[in-house]
């Protein structure tokens, strides 16, 4: 199972604010539930946790989704942001 918070995903966040992929690669602001909807689109098994604080902003109940994935997860966080990106549109 793979781990994805919101903040992976977000623009407008640093690398050390908790973002992992290049600012072209990413969105604008993305929920729990744009992560939610890009991986039922992409129709992989996955788990949300609403309840559960990202440890950079332990004061703020973002939520994270687990994931089955077989590759990597920088490979996983780019699908997602990709299918937000196309949810969009």
């Amino acid at each position: 199972m793979i781990t994805i918070w919101p903040q992976y995903l977000n623009k407008n966040l640093t690398l050390k604010e908790g973002r992992k992929i290049a600012k072209e690669d990413a969105v604008k602001d993305p929920t729990l539930s744009d992560v939610e909807r890009a991986v039922k689109r992409l129709g992989l098994k996955h788990s949300v946790q609403k309840e559960v604080s990202y440890p950079g902003k332990w004061y703020e109940k973002s939520g994270r989704i687990l994931v089955e994935w077989e590759g990597t997860k920088l490979e996983l966080i780019r699908e997602v942001s990709s299918e937000i990106k196309q949810m969009r549109n």
